[in-house]
């Protein structure tokens, strides 16, 4: 399947990869994942061709109850965990511990949290990173050029202020599908 989709993502569709070879070659087990801007539901088929033509498995996190018969085999098959959302413990807590329980997991989620315009990101992902030890690796959405650029991992500081400018330095004039809401 891994010719299928460099065929779409490559010939058919025109996208690039360029950035960080290393993590194509999985040599980082654990990761957050970032990926901006998220501006329309396109993004998820390119996500996911990306992730077949790199090589790299990559996770997402869903409410536990996506996981029952018959759609938990097909959530789990994409890389999924589900999360209690109901207990008492805090979802940064909660997702953190996902890491310490497997040996590889990389999640990937979008900080605007939603596919419209945001004047800011939400924290979560910088502070799952922080207490979980692992790295943050930021990859682009950008239409305009085709391109989805991949960072060499980040790891966050104790100066927040600092860590989010420099990320959002990596996605500067960065499109997204729909240029308004990038």
């Amino acid at each position: 399947m891994k010719w299928l989709a460099k065929l779409i993502y490559f010939k058919i569709l025109g996208w690039q990869v360029i950035g960080n070879t290393s993590f194509s070659q999985n040599t980082i087990k654990k990761a957050v994942i970032i990926a901006v801007p998220h501006t329309s539901w396109h993004d998820f088929y390119v996500g996911v061709l990306l992730r077949k033509v790199t090589g790299v498995k990559t996770n997402f996190v869903g409410k536990k109850e996506l996981f029952i018969f018959p759609f938990g085999y097909f959530f789990r098959a994409l890389g999924g965990a589900p999360l209690n959302r109901q207990s008492n413990e805090n979802k940064v807590d909660s997702i953190a511990k996902l890491f310490a329980q497997h040996d590889e997991f990389r999640m990937t989620l979008a900080p605007e949290g939603t596919r419209k315009k945001v004047d800011k990101w939400r924290t979560g992902f910088y502070y799952i990173a922080k207490q979980a030890n692992v790295p943050i690796i930021m990859f682009t959405l950008d239409f305009k050029n085709k391109q989805n650029v991949i960072s060499e991992p980040f790891y966050p500081t104790d100066n927040m202020e600092a860590d989010f400018e420099f990320m959002h330095n990596f996605y500067k004039d960065v499109v997204g599908k729909k240029p308004d809401y990038s």
